[in-house]
């Protein structure tokens, strides 16, 4: 049996002095007041316990809210996995000199791009004829910020849109967005759902000492009304899936939003089935051993109607955990995580 290891003090006290120089009490008096609303609780005393499990237990405030501890014993919230220890396990498990592989998506495209399923295009070294080849050859593609995060710096371009091919070139370029993707044509069980957005699922999975790769989440992820990104900062949610694909129950996303229906299409999250499931977790299982270094890997999937394809790769995977409040159930997913990654 595997030793097991406390997580770092040293990223610990960083992590506690980065969220003390950024704490914005307002902030934090605001959602104490929400979760006094929604769960009857007296909001001084909300705002107090959100305070000392931040300082203490590993709990970010936004986690505090979204996995409902204000109705949770000690003892059930200590099975909850919280991002920043999500974070720290990152930090232990993620070779710091391999970590830029996941980060510019140029760089991670040229290392995935067996297993993209579409065509990319980098801005900078290419002409303008050749950009213009490019967008018109698929009449829709992907704008991306090589280095960011959260859905953020994406844009979707028409070719029939674009005039001025040479502005259209300098533009991409002033914005930051010099890599652009073929945009993806999801499975319709997708688009059933969310027809507007690329919905990708989110497979976290770890490499062991042995060289084994473990599932430690599975969940969908939808996008709300137009856009490029199904982000919960632009609108998105995401439901658990069990080992088959099919939905642990209502979606969920930021400040109390719950979801037994899609609030666009009305389509039911409860009863939703990801297709090709079994073909989704082979893929994260074999893309977990491209970089051996980087261990611990949050892999954005998409289902397309010929399989599935990779979207991109987070070497810091954040929580994708259960609400209690959404879902019925009082208890988390971090036993699991500590059994398999033994800390």
């Amino acid at each position: 049996m595997a030793e097991r290891k406390s997580l770092s003090l040293r990223s610990r006290l960083a992590y506690f002095g980065e969220r003390f120089r950024a704490l914005d009490l307002p902030s934090v008096w605001r959602r104490s007041r929400e979760v006094s609303v929604q769960h009857s609780k007296w909001a001084p005393a909300v705002f107090t316990d959100m305070l000392w499990y931040a300082g203490f237990r590993d709990t970010g405030f936004q986690d505090y809210v979204d996995w409902d501890f204000a109705i949770l014993t000690r003892a059930e919230r200590a099975t909850f996995m919280t991002n920043a220890i999500s974070n720290h396990l990152a930090l232990r498990y993620d070779d710091a000199d391999f970590r830029g592989r996941f980060e510019d998506k140029i760089e991670f495209n040229r290392i995935f791009d067996r297993y993209l399923g579409r065509e990319w295009f980098e801005v900078e070294p290419t002409t303008t004829d050749e950009l213009r080849e490019f967008v018109t050859g698929h009449g829709v593609v992907i704008g991306k910020v090589p280095v960011s995060n959260s859905g953020y710096g994406v844009s979707r371009y028409e070719a029939r849109e674009i005039d001025d091919w040479a502005a259209f070139r300098v533009e991409l370029i002033e914005k930051g967005q010099t890599l652009l993707e073929e945009y993806i044509v999801q499975h319709p069980a997708l688009t059933d759902v969310s027809p507007d957005i690329v919905n990708t699922t989110r497979v976290t999975t770890f490499l062991d000492d042995a060289g084994e790769v473990h599932l430690l989440s599975f969940a969908q992820k939808f996008g709300v009304g137009k856009g490029a990104s199904d982000q919960q900062a632009f609108g998105g949610f995401f439901t658990l899936l069990d080992e088959h694909g099919a939905s642990k129950g209502p979606g969920y996303g930021s400040h109390q939003h719950i979801y037994a229906n899609h609030p666009g299409t009305g389509r039911s999250i409860v009863d939703f089935t990801l297709p090709m499931a079994d073909a989704v977790l082979a893929l994260a299982t074999e893309v977990s051993g491209v970089v051996p270094e980087i261990r611990y890997i949050g892999w954005d999937v998409v289902v397309t109607p010929s399989g599935p394809i990779i979207v991109e790769g987070n070497w810091m995977p954040g929580a994708y955990e259960n609400k209690p409040s959404a879902t019925g159930v009082r208890t988390g997913s971090l036993p699991r995580f500590r059994e398999l990654m033994h800390f």
